[in-house]
């Protein structure tokens, strides 16, 4: 309900706007987070377990508790909680333990057995509602748990962890309940503050550290009566919990002994009791409540409080379109009945029966099977239909609106409501205003629209894909029904994790069984009986532009104060995103329009894809760009397997990040380079740039996030974009433009690397702590292996030693060069070192993962490159002194580290040359451009042979690096990196000198600017010769091409 969301804002004045959100905030007195322990809170109590199995074991009472309060932080009861212990060991040191208090043999093993079964695996009903109702109100959940692994070394968490955000257990983290340190971890990873959470402990001293450290504490000893508290604390009901509902927010409520006596008038029947009233909190703008009363179940639809526009919330609207389409057989509610007597609860209402159904927000439909997916969206295409069909003279309907012209009159009017709400200028909106007029369908059909078809707006049958009714009628009317089509096709091209609606832009829609737009438009066809729609294009371009123009409406009133909440202000902020998709399908269908009237087609056979055309692409804040290899036409991918050569020969999905990413880096990045490298060599820049930080923000919403990660280590695109290493080649090469673009992405070096590492090597528990916020972009990492003491191209000749003591291992060794370390947000290391020097040559040495704040790392100092220390990561020189970490923190296993050197060598590391492409294309750009405007012995530089020759050269040795780097990417697409091995040593061994080369002939045009802080090319410069030692000395890969070559012979 993208749509609904946003009007939600839009059509109250000021007063009840702002109303709202001031009591909003104060409902829940500014908590933000409920955070349960498990034992003897969610779960039963296992001290009372303890006691009864005492007594049934015949166990003196207490001697489980006598175990655990004299055995201390030293004691196997607390040593197994920080997970020291395996589930054996426990049993053998426990037993032993409860056998000298009580001077006789005592089994724990039975007392764990019964902790781990039955119903103390069970969560307690009163605590799963409560969980419920907080999470419909928005807050946030946890667990925060003293926990322990079982036998089959797994952590005892009988809990579905889809209710909590956030789940601390003592086992996995090495630190218990009471330390202060496990608290705020907590914190750390809600996000939060102490003070915005509510902890709920049934030990007193777990709840009084809690306190101390400024959380609000509720001590459980009685789950009901804990409940009782929270809710008085909350401010809302933790009871009576319906799905997609939330407590009825303070300035939405509604009298409810006026409104029994309507219902029991209007309907009948004598109500029992008092009636139960819920709020729905799923996007609708006229505010919609659930009724139960006498075990029945309504729905209560009304106008929201307070002054509003003269057109806006009809209820009477919705009540007559619902009524008629019933009676047409379309799939809505039935309604009961319409109210327009104020008088009883403020405002006109209707009331209809309430549809118990699911209701699918992410039109991704997660844990279904393809097959299913497509049914489901099937079905909705089919409710589409029929609504469509409806016939509007036997509906008597006929004046519910405008006949003809809708298109034309939804662009009018949407384009007179942006102009009067503009704050800026957005280009795409420019250029749509005066496109869509001139573009607008000869022919359109009138019918009934429903204005917001979602699939979120749908209700499901409980079992089975029938659409069981159509919500959400607010926006009806008659038009032309191929917006409503259009419309019900926008999260196609929207990133999944944008905050108002999330989209399918990432997903890949075949393997999960849900048709394209393409597909869906032509499925809608087929269900009509009508000619396919061949300016699908133009509808689509359209219901962007809406959005947008709606969401610029929504950002003006919250820069003026007008609107009630963030969410405003952030929607506003899409307008931008909005608009430039809707300038790429209204520059498709230029093309479609183009193609044929000249008769031509961009599929068919004889069309040349490639040529060696230069095109100019002009760059904000930046000397213009040409590349020397696109394509003219070519709108679709070659087949599989095919040499991808040409950005624009690239697919629509990679196209449209292409397009993005470029876009994203002329408007944002360019023109902020001059401050980033003034602040490079500032007092603070061993402090990130929070302008860096706010970029990472609107490129993660853009969908421009973890583009790196390909497709061979992340086929399912459970964490990145899932492209192949070609198409990833493009776009990397668009980074390298710019020092800071990189990071902006989450794209950088060393994490990319290491965040494959981890997608490869990785277990499950060390993705979940380590690469999930590394992926958010919330941590960085770095990478330690160079050593001062040995050449350490040759991974083998690694000294540090990683030596086993229990279950740790004690790290000792001396590292330098280890990249990023010096960053503040820079959390894990990724380590390598021996832990067998008499083991085979390529089995001595292992990778193991150091948070970077365990005792015994010392940083010495930051290294410079040519006086550079690329603050704030820097290249750190680090002593590593007896450092002690988990054997759990063991990447793939001891003796593995090569191995995982190796594979780190691939995908992560032809990122460089990648970049080191766009460092030279950048750099000649820049000389082209500086060479039209100086002058030197009475002619401008551009008429001197010696430049132009050296122009010549850069663009010969731009195209055949190039050419190199993706023929590389293509080879381990398609053969894998071992068969690639050559291309990947040549490119490693051309890419840097190529980029050194074209960057000094830049410099050397520049004259001494080019040395300044006052362009890039001095930092290009000093990157690319670093490469030539930092991503494999030039001689290491010339030895192995040239091994490779004589093996030929």
């Amino acid at each position: 309900m993208l749509l609904s969301r946003i009007l939600k804002t839009s059509c109250l004045h000021t007063k009840a706007s702002v109303a709202c959100s001031t009591i909003r905030s104060h409902s829940s007195r500014g908590y933000k987070a409920v955070v349960f322990d498990m034992g003897g809170v969610l779960l039963p109590s296992p001290y009372k377990l303890a006691a009864e199995w005492e007594i049934r074991n015949k166990i003196p009472a207490g001697t489980i508790k006598q175990a655990i309060l004299s055995g201390g932080e030293s004691g196997p009861w607390m040593k197994y909680m920080r997970g020291e212990l395996t589930a054996e060991s426990f049993v053998e040191k426990f037993g032993e333990q409860c056998s000298n208090i009580v001077g006789q043999p005592v089994s724990v093993l039975s007392f764990l057995s019964d902790l781990t079964n039955g119903q103390m695996v069970k969560q307690l009903p009163c605590m799963t509602q409560a969980i419920q109702c907080i999470r419909s109100e928005g807050l946030k959940t946890a667990v925060l748990s003293n926990n322990f692994f079982l036998h089959s070394g797994e952590s005892f968490l009988p809990l579905d962890h889809s209710q909590f955000n956030v789940i601390i257990e003592s086992c996995h983290e090495g630190v218990c309940k009471p330390d202060p340190r496990i608290y705020h971890l907590c914190v750390e990873r809600l996000g939060i503050q102490a003070k915005d959470l509510i902890f709920l402990d049934d030990i007193g001293e777990n709840l009084k550290v809690a306190a101390q450290l400024g959380f609000s504490t509720i001590k459980v000893e009685d789950s009901k009566e804990a409940i009782k508290q929270l809710e008085k604390q909350l401010g809302f009901s933790l009871t009576d919990f319906v799905p997609n509902t939330r407590s009825v927010r303070p300035a939405m409520e509604i009298p409810k002994e006026p409104l029994k006596k309507y219902l029991e008038s209007a309907l009948g029947e004598k109500i029992e009791g008092q009636l139960t009233i819920r709020q729905f909190s799923h996007g609708q703008s006229n505010p919609t409540y659930y009724v139960r009363y006498n075990q029945k179940q309504l729905v209560l639809r009304k106008k929201p409080p307070g002054k509003l526009l003269p057109a806006a919330h009809a209820i009477e609207r919705e009540y007559r379109i619902i009524k008629a389409l019933s009676e047409a057989g379309v799939p809505v509610p039935k309604v009961l009945g319409l109210c327009e007597d104020s008088s009883i609860i403020g405002t006109s209402f209707y009331i209809m029966e309430y549809l118990t159904g699911r209701i699918f927000k992410d039109p991704a439909l997660p844990g279904m099977e393809a097959k299913q997916r497509l049914a489901i969206y099937s079905a909705m295409n089919q409710a589409l239909c029929k609504l469509h069909s409806v016939d509007i003279k036997a509906a008597n309907l006929e004046d519910f609106g405008k006949h003809d012209t809708y298109v034309q009159r939804q662009v009018h009017m949407w384009t007179r409501q942006y102009r009067a709400s503009e704050t800026h200028s957005v280009p795409s909106m420019e250029r749509l205003i005066k496109w869509l007029p001139q573009h607008l369908p000869k022919q359109q059909k009138t019918a009934i629209v429903h204005g917001d078809f979602r699939l979120d707006n749908l209700l499901f049958h409980p079992e089975d894909d029938t659409v069981l009714g159509i919500l959400d009628w607010e926006l009806s009317t008659l038009g032309d029904p191929i917006s409503d089509v259009a419309y019900n096709c926008l999260a196609h091209y929207l990133p999944s994790e944008l905050p108002l609606q999330k989209g399918l832009k990432n997903c890949i829609l075949t393997e999960l069984g849900i048709p394209t737009a393409e597909e869906y438009f032509d499925q809608y066809c087929n269900n009509m009986g009508i000619p396919k729609i061949e300016n699908w294009n133009f509808y689509m371009a359209f219901a962007f532009f809406r959005v947008a123009a709606i969401l610029q409406g929504v950002y003006k009133r919250s820069i003026t104060g007008q609107a009630s909440s963030s969410d405003a202000a952030s929607g506003g902020k899409l307008v931008v995103v909005m608009s430039d998709i809707a300038w790429d399908f209204a520059t498709k269908e230029g093309f479609r329009v183009f193609n044929s009237d000249s008769g031509t087609s961009t599929n068919g056979s004889s069309a040349r894809f490639y040529s060696t055309w230069s095109r100019s692409i002009t760059l904000k804040g930046s000397p213009s760009r040409a590349f020397a290899t696109l394509s003219e036409v070519s709108m679709h991918s070659p087949s599989t397997g095919s040499l991808i050569i040409s950005p624009n020969a690239l697919s629509g999905k990679v196209l449209d990040l292409y397009h993005k990413l470029k876009n994203f880096i002329e408007i944002n990045i360019y023109p902020a380079e001059q401050e980033f490298r003034n602040y490079q060599l500032s007092e603070k820049r061993w402090t990130p740039h929070p302008l860096i930080e706010e970029l990472k923000e609107k490129a993660k919403l853009q969908g421009l996030w973890n583009l790196f990660l390909p497709l061979e280590s992340d086929p399912e695109g459970k964490y990145g974009a899932k492209l192949t290493n070609v198409e990833y080649a493009h776009l990397c090469e668009l980074m390298g433009t710019s020092l800071y673009a990189p990071e902006i992405f989450n794209c950088s070096a060393p994490d990319s690397g290491n965040m494959e590492v981890l997608v490869r090597y990785g277990t499950e528990e060390q993705k979940e702590r380590w690469l999930k916020p590394l992926l958010e972009g919330e941590i960085r990492s770095c990478f330690a292996m160079t050593e001062p003491k040995v050449a350490s191209s040759d991974a083998t000749n690694i000294e540090s030693s990683i030596k086993e003591e229990n279950n740790y291992y004690i790290i000792n060794g001396h590292k330098w060069w280890t990249s990023g370390a010096l960053d503040p947000r820079c959390k894990i290391c990724i380590f390598m070192g021996k832990t067998d020097p008499e083991a085979p040559r390529h089995q001595q040495q292992t990778m193991i993962l150091v948070p970077m704040d365990t005792p015994g790392i010392k940083i010495m100092r930051p290294l410079t490159v040519y006086g550079l220390d690329d603050a704030p990561a820097g290249h750190g020189e680090i002593f590593f002194k007896n450092v002690k970490v988990p054997k759990n923190n063991v990447l793939l296993g001891c003796g593995r580290g090569f191995e995982i050197a190796q594979g780190r060598l691939g995908p992560g590391r032809i990122h460089h040359c990648m970049r080191l492409i766009g460092h030279a294309e950048r750099s000649l750009s820049l000389m082209k451009n500086r060479v039209k405007s100086r002058i030197a012995f009475g002619k401008p530089l551009a008429e001197q042979g010696t430049i132009l020759a050296g122009i010549a050269q850069s663009r010969a040795e731009i195209e055949q690096a190039r050419l190199l780097v993706l023929k590389a990417a293509h080879l381990m697409d398609t053969v894998g990196n071992k068969k690639a091995a050559l291309e990947i040593a040549l490119i490693k061994m051309v890419a840097p000198t190529v980029a050194q080369n074209v960057v000094d002939r830049a410099i050397q045009a520049f004259g001494a600017a080019g040395l300044s802080n006052d362009f890039p090319l001095s930092q290009f410069h000093a990157w690319a010769r670093a490469l030539r030692l930092a991503d494999g000395p030039d001689e290491v890969h010339q030895a192995a091409v040239a091994k490779i070559e004589m093996k030929r012979l």
